[in-house]
């Protein structure tokens, strides 16, 4: 009798233990990769960047601190922001190139 009882808790377990890496690896992993990915973007992000935010607002960066950035809108119309409200970075700014020559 015992050896049935242990049985169904293999004929248990087993299913569980699939449907918990089926999971990791369909929802789990690849919104953690998004969410790194997007930590990344943030951190970036620098003066002269075009953000869009989560409300869909489009502006220019013109001071980024640790937590918030100042995006100007409009001409003259500066707000602030949470970095984390940032949706994505439209266009970049390219570093200047150190020699000064066109390539």
């Amino acid at each position: 009798m015992q050896a049935q009882g242990g049985s169904l808790f293999i004929d248990f377990i087993l299913p569980m233990l699939l449907i918990f890496v089926l999971f990791w690896f369909l929802l789990i992993r690849p919104q953690t990769k998004r969410m790194k990915e997007h930590q990344a973007m943030l951190a970036a992000i620098q003066r002269g960047d075009k953000v869009m935010t989560n409300g869909g607002i489009l502006g220019k960066v013109t001071k980024v601190t640790d937590e918030e950035l100042t995006v100007e809108i409009a001409q003259g119309t500066k707000v602030q922001i949470r970095k984390g409200m940032i949706a994505d970075v439209i266009n970049r700014t390219q570093p200047a190139n150190d020699t000064g020559k066109k390539k």
